[in-house]
């Protein structure tokens, strides 16, 4: 007996490996996937400009990426004795302006590169409000709690996020033709709007993003939102606020895109390297004994024999540490 109704899930659509790189920008449902991703070895670069919850200030982080911005002076401001730019999270501020600057222009430029040559780029929209800065009447990606009333809110519509994207794409792809473009809505609820003003805002991302990926090949959609909505439905899947995913609805979220994307040498290699990983986690009763150097010994063996069978996976760090606490 089926006791859940499941999404239908794109399985057979494309396939992600170890080998592709991805970058990930969005909504904080980003990291949540990205560090699942991180964690299992896939080589990714994550939101770039810090979390960002709109079409519109995806868009416009991306356009900077392509540019390979640079930021100056007149791109920051300060408030309570910190400098911030208002497209960029919080971490990248500083109560030094040029600290800040050089935070935000160094990691545009390792992303600019890494988005050029990345395979995949993964999208999550979280809502389609947007806040705009009446000075200048751009969409910010974060308003950095200053007054409400420097700022604009509004709605997009469908019409306004499919034509910027499909612009975007195209560009996209004159500089990186084989980049696959994977998008998602966060299935986190927007509670500010209320519940059915949060599903006014979840509609117009669905059907912007439906319109985009039909027009567009190699472009994918994966139903997170849809996955929260109608196979995690109870509440012990949601944070202390009611709102946001719990870990262990996080947990099934990405089992549910690794049933997506990953083959089974994809699974393979996780499965191996959390074996790797729950082994270096094991707290040693005496980490001076001969016991735990061949424990140590046994586990740097299997990780170099991991990346001489895969060399694109990046465990140097961990090769680093089991050799530095074998040398104690």
């Amino acid at each position: 007996m089926e006791l859940i109704t499941k999404a239908e899930l794109p399985v057979g659509q494309c396939e992600i490996k170890h080998s592709d790189t991805l970058m990930l920008m969005g909504s904080c449902f980003t990291d949540n996937i990205g560090n699942k991703l991180s964690d299992n070895k896939f080589r990714c670069d994550i939101n770039p400009f810090g979390v960002l919850y709109n079409p519109m200030s995806i868009y416009v982080a991306l356009s900077q990426l392509l540019e390979n911005k640079s930021y100056g002076e007149d791109d920051v401001m300060q408030s309570r004795g910190v400098w911030f730019s208002l497209m960029h999270h919080s971490s990248f501020s500083s109560p030094d302006k040029y600290v800040c600057l050089d935070n935000i222009n160094s990691r545009i430029g390792s992303s600019s590169e890494f988005l050029r040559r990345t395979d995949w780029l993964l999208l999550t929209f979280g809502t389609a409000r947007v806040y705009k800065w009446n000075e200048s009447g751009c969409i910010v990606g974060n308003c950095h709690k200053l007054n409400e009333k420097l700022f604009t809110r509004s709605l997009l519509d469908v019409e306004e996020i499919v034509n910027s994207y499909m612009e975007l794409i195209s560009r996209l792809r004159s500089v990186n033709p084989d980049i696959k473009i994977m998008f998602t809505v966060s299935p986190i609820r927007h509670a500010k709007d209320g519940m059915h003003g949060n599903q006014i805002s979840k509609s117009v991302l669905l059907l912007a993003i439906d319109r985009i990926c039909s027009a567009n090949a190699g472009c994918y959609y994966f139903p997170s939102y849809e996955i929260m909505m109608d196979e995690l439905r109870d509440y012990r899947f949601y944070s202390d606020d009611m709102l946001h995913p719990s870990s262990m609805a996080v947990e099934y979220i990405w089992e549910r895109f690794s049933e997506s994307y990953f083959n089974k040498d994809t699974l393979n290699i996780i499965k191996s390297w959390n074996e790797i990983r729950r082994a270096l986690g094991h707290k040693p009763f005496n980490p001076e004994s001969e016991a735990y150097r061949d424990f140590l010994s046994q586990i740097l063996l299997k990780i170099e024999t991991l990346k001489e069978k895969f060399t694109y996976l990046d465990v140097e760090k961990e090769i680093k540490l089991c050799r530095t606490l074998l040398k104690k």
